[in-house]
């Protein structure tokens, strides 16, 4: 799997668990304390991601770190 191809994936399960906890981007981003448009590039899968915004977002979401590298 390419670099970007994880990143979509990553991004795309972010999203899909936001959604289902009925959260809006902007209520994520506040919670994990940065911008909106940084949590859009992450769900769309266009910036790389480091393991302590992973983290940040898995506490928000309240899921763990795995869920994200689930395509489902």
């Amino acid at each position: 799997m390419y670099r970007t191809d994880l990143l979509v994936v990553i991004g795309r399960r972010i999203k899909s668990i936001r959604l289902i906890k009925k959260m809006t981007q902007n209520e994520l981003a506040m919670e994990c304390e940065f911008e909106k448009a940084s949590l859009s590039r992450i769900e769309s899968g266009k910036t790389n991601i480091t393991l302590r915004t992973l983290y940040k977002i898995s506490k928000a979401l309240d899921v763990p770190i795995i869920e994200f590298f689930q395509d489902k």
